[in-house]
């Protein structure tokens, strides 16, 4: 069942991680994806004031199962695991967070900027 879970939570986290990186390019996905990567960002910074700045709950759930699976000295984020792993260099938690953060906060501000500018057009507020 383990194994299973591995595999769900790979693809599952890292299909949600490439759509909140990407999923605002999109105009029928532009509004899935304003959800998704608020819920991202308040996870970050709301649960983040409980649990550490940062916190995912996907990646919570996905380590209790890689511990359970004997893997051991898990970093606490998600893509810098996945960036060692791909890399195979042993990248700096610092800067994966610093890169991590600002690659959320621009996909929220051009999902928000997108999602705006497409509802004024649904709705004829735009002068032109």
């Amino acid at each position: 069942m383990y194994v299973f879970l591995n595999y769900f939570f790979v693809i599952f986290h890292g299909g949600l991680t490439l759509f909140n990186l990407t999923g605002w390019a999109w105009k029928r996905t532009r509004r899935l994806h304003l959800y998704t990567i608020s819920l991202t960002i308040l996870s970050w910074i709301g649960l983040g004031l409980f649990y550490g700045l940062g916190y995912c709950p996907c990646t919570d759930w996905h380590w209790d199962v890689k511990r359970q699976l004997g893997e051991q000295n898990l970093p606490a984020s998600y893509i810098k695991y996945y960036a060692d792993y791909l890399t195979g260099m042993d990248w700096d938690p610092y800067t994966i967070d610093i890169i991590t953060a600002c690659c959320g906060i621009a996909a929220l501000l051009l999902s928000c900027w997108l999602n705006w500018r497409d509802w004024k057009k649904k709705n004829n507020l735009s002068p032109f």
